[in-house]
């Protein structure tokens, strides 16, 4: 790992386990090596690092243009495999990015709803994580997180203590058949078959 996202990743395991009680179920299942996609539903800010401290290897993620601009903060966030991406979630530019990451054998981290959560319900998918997958024919490795809307929704000023849990599925592989000749119409059905697989990870909290 990166010096910088070594630090990034020791200092969440503890805050996270501290004040949050994290542990993640599956660990297992994640895909260490060679080009793949991480895939998990999206409920609050804590989600890109807890999302990295579930791999053993650097994970890539797309971030807010804007967060880029943050004084102090914003020069570290590309140290932290953050791309910047513009908040509509349609920059070409930056998927580009990724899918070149993906070809070349690293790990990358998407969120198919896009943006968080309002009610802590699971979102429809949009169709950049399936052009991904269509590009690249990478497995995805679905994962569902429990708690984190409970303790930071996005319309709370600071967050509370809830116990955090993310659950981590069963790979998920494409084939040539599932691309097809691409479009929009296949990319949004790769998302959806994604977005379901996340949907049916289940965990009951102790």
């Amino acid at each position: 790992m990166k010096p910088w996202y070594r630090f990034g990743y020791i200092f969440t395991t503890i805050v996270s386990k501290t004040f949050f009680s994290f542990r993640v179920v599956h660990r297992e299942r994640m895909l260490e090596t060679g080009g793949a996609i991480v895939a998990m539903n999206h409920q609050s800010f804590f989600d890109p690092p807890l999302v990295g401290i579930c791999s053993r290897r650097d994970i890539y993620f797309l971030a807010r243009k804007s967060l880029f601009s943050w004084p102090v903060l914003g020069p570290i966030f590309p140290k932290l495999n953050n791309i910047p991406v513009d908040r509509d979630g349609s920059d070409m530019g930056a998927l580009k990015t990724l899918i070149k990451l993906v070809r070349s054998g690293q790990g990358v981290a998407l969120f198919p709803e896009g943006t968080r959560t309002r009610d802590g319900n699971l979102q429809t998918a949009k169709a950049g994580i399936g052009l991904v997958i269509a590009k690249t024919m990478a497995p995805v490795v679905p994962m569902r997180i429990f708690g984190a809307f409970e303790a930071f929704p996005r319309d709370r000023k600071l967050p509370k203590f809830h116990k955090i849990t993310i659950v981590v599925g069963e790979p998920v592989y494409f084939t040539q058949a599932d691309i097809g000749e691409g479009g929009r119409e296949v990319y949004q059905k790769l998302s959806d078959r994604v977005m379901e697989a996340i949907a049916a990870i289940q965990y009951e909290r102790p």
